[in-house]
């Protein structure tokens, strides 16, 4: 299974680190990345060919990884219109639906869109997929086969729940890092320098989570287990009860999936 990536990215770091770290052999890697730094930088960690445009090297794959920003990808898939065959082409471009880098591929079907998030650069992340119609089972195989290097994944029957998956593990790491920040500023405010607060706050939600991780309880189970009766977390609860945080955070994921929305429609309207 030969892979080309379009775009040499964060994103196409941490899944090309993954596969490597997996035992994938650099000589199945490409990339197609124009920037020169970009292109020496991952030839010399991974050992994989790079090029600074589709050439026919490049051609010589199984699946194209569509590793560009969405404002880019229009433009940066033209070259391969009426040049693929049974290539498999996956995408983790936010917003652009399938049916568009269909359309602009030429009428292509065998595509898989996907939604990674930012922990995939260290082989936490997870990542929502779609496959149309034109995709057979052991494409389908592949490309979650692909994607596992950055984290656990999770298939989707409906490509409109991909904004929402978008709004909730792809830009979730956003929301977490916000309130990660606020717990830190806290924390400073209460007397602890910087590098103590960070500490704090880190820790705190690495241990959160990896205890959310660990068993089958909900998280409304957690939360009411660390909760005593008159205590000092039933205090901190009631506060942001009472500001209304939990439908803040309902209102804050909505605006995201919206967004995704919009930018598939903005993105993939005719030029």
């Amino acid at each position: 299974m030969k892979i080309s990536f379009l775009g040499g990215g964060n994103m196409a770091n941490a899944l090309i680190g993954g596969l490597r770290h997996q035992g994938y052999s650099a000589t199945d890697i490409q990339v197609v990345e124009p920037v020169a730094e970009m292109r020496a930088k991952l030839a010399d960690i991974y050992g994989v060919r790079c090029t600074p445009a589709i050439d026919e090297g490049a051609m010589n794959c199984d699946i194209w990884m569509l590793a560009v920003k969405p404002q880019q990808l229009r433009e940066a898939i033209a070259p391969l219109k009426g040049r693929l065959g049974t290539q498999l082409v996956i995408s983790i471009a936010a917003g652009i639906r399938s049916s568009d880098i269909g359309r602009w591929l030429g009428g292509y079907a065998r595509i898989v869109r996907t939604m990674p998030n930012t922990p995939a650069l260290i082989g936490a992340g997870i990542t929502g997929l779609y496959a149309g119609p034109g995709v057979n089972h052991q494409e389908r195989a592949s490309a979650e086969k692909i994607l596992n290097a950055a984290g656990p994944t999770l298939w989707v029957d409906d490509e409109a729940q991909m904004d929402a998956v978008t709004a909730i593990s792809g830009s979730g790491p956003g929301y977490v890092f916000y309130f990660m920040e606020a717990l830190q500023k806290a924390a400073e405010d209460a007397g602890f320098d910087r590098a103590a607060a960070r500490k704090l706050a880190v820790q705190t939600f690495l241990g959160a989570a990896r205890l959310a991780e660990h068993g089958n309880e909900s998280p409304a189970i957690l939360r009411e287990r660390v909760t005593s009766k008159g205590g000092t977390t039933e205090a901190a609860l009631k506060s942001l009860d009472a500001d209304g945080v939990a439908a803040a955070i309902a209102r804050a994921t909505k605006a995201a999936q919206t967004r995704g929305v919009e930018l598939g429609d903005q993105l993939g309207a005719d030029s």
